[in-house]
C-alpha cells in the first residue's frame, strides 16, 4: 500500500487524472471500476476537462464497470448509478452507454446478478484500475462493517442510516430503496490497481482504520491491505491522524520520477 499526503483536493484529482491517463494511453482498451460518492468527483472533473482541452487520451475502446447499483428504481432513473456515471464522468469523456456496465438490478434476475457480474467482468479481462472511496465507519462500496472480507458481487440491505444519509438525492429517505447490488470486497481486491481517494475530517479515523489498523471485518476498508498495488491518496485533513504520516510524506517526496503510481 502506498499512502500519499497532498496539499488539497485539486492536487489529488490531478494525480488521480494522471493515473487513469497513464493506464489509457498504455493499454488504450483499458478496463475502468468506477465509484459514485463525493470523494472521485473533482478527480472526474479533471479528467473530463483535460479531455475537452485536447490533451487527454482517447476513451473510444475503454470498457467501464460500476461498483454498485440500486434495486427497486424504474430503468432510467436519474438516482441510478448508472445514471450517475454517465452524468458525471463517462458521458464528458464520450465513452458510450454501451462501455458502461453496472449490476443488473431487473427483479426477475436478482437471484444470478452476482455471478452473472462477475462472470462479465472477468469476460473483459478484469479491471485495470478501480476508484474507491472509504466510507467514515470504513465501508467500500455497500460492504458495511460486519462484511465477509472475501465478499463477492450480492445483494445487500440498506440500513436506515444508510437510507437518510442518501435521502438528499432522492428527497426523502421513504424514496431510497431498500436494497442494493454491490461488488464485494473479494471482488474489489481483484482489480489491479485500487486508487483510493479519501478527503475531510470526517474520514480521518476510517482511514487510519484502514491504513495502520488491524485486518478486521469491523472496518471493512482494512481489507485493502491485503492488496499488492494500493494507491492511497489523501488531503491533509484525511491523513491528520495517521501514526506515521511523516513517513508517508518523506517516502512520496524521494520516490523516483520514473516509478509512477
Amino acid at each position: 500500500m502506498e499512502v500519499v499526503p497532498l496539499g488539497s483536493a485539486a492536487e489529488i484529482a490531478a494525480v488521480a487524472a494522471d493515473v487513469v491517463e497513464a493506464v489509457v494511453r498504455r493499454k488504450p482498451a483499458a478496463v475502468l471500476g468506477l465509484a459514485t460518492g463525493s470523494s472521485p468527483l473533482p478527480a472526474y472533473r479533471e479528467l473530463i476537462r483535460r479531455s475537452r482541452t485536447g490533451v487527454g487520451p482517447s476513451y473510444k475502446a475503454v470498457t467501464c464497470f460500476n461498483l454498485d447499483e440500486y434495486v427497486g428504481l424504474p430503468p432510467g432513473h436519474e438516482q441510478s448509478y448508472r445514471a450517475t456515471i454517465a452524468r458525471e464522468l463517462t458521458d464528458g469523456l464520450s465513452i458510450r452507454p454501451d462501455q458502461v456496465n453496472g449490476p443488473d438490478p431487473s427483479l426477475d434476475g436478482l437471484p444470478s446478478a452476482g455471478e452473472r457480474y462477475e462472470a462479465l467482468i472477468a469476460q473483459a479481462g478484469g479491471v485495470d484500475v478501480q476508484f474507491l472511496g472509504i466510507g467514515s465507519d470504513g465501508h467500500l462500496a455497500f460492504n458495511e462493517p460486519g462484511s465477509s472480507l472475501a465478499s463477492r458481487t450480492r445483494i445487500k440491505t440498506l440500513t436506515a442510516q444508510t437510507r437518510k444519509d442518501n435521502a438528499r438525492f432522492f428527497g426523502s429517505p421513504d424514496e431510497v430503496p431498500n436494497h442494493v447490488l454491490t461488488q464485494g470486497l473479494g471482488t474489489i481486491l481483484e482489480a489491479r490497481h485500487l486508487l483510493v481517494i479519501a478527503t475531510g475530517e470526517g474520514k480521518a479515523d476510517a482511514v487510519a482504520a484502514s491504513v495502520e489498523g488491524p485486518l478486521s471485518a469491523s472496518c471493512p476498508a482494512s481489507v485493502l491491505q491485503l492488496h499488492p498495488h494500493v494507491t492511497v491518496l489523501l488531503d491533509p485533513a484525511a491523513a491528520s491522524r495517521l501514526d506515521r504520516l511523516g513517513y508517508y510524506r518523506e517516502v512520496y517526496a524521494a520516490k523516483p520520477a520514473w516509478q509512477g503510481l
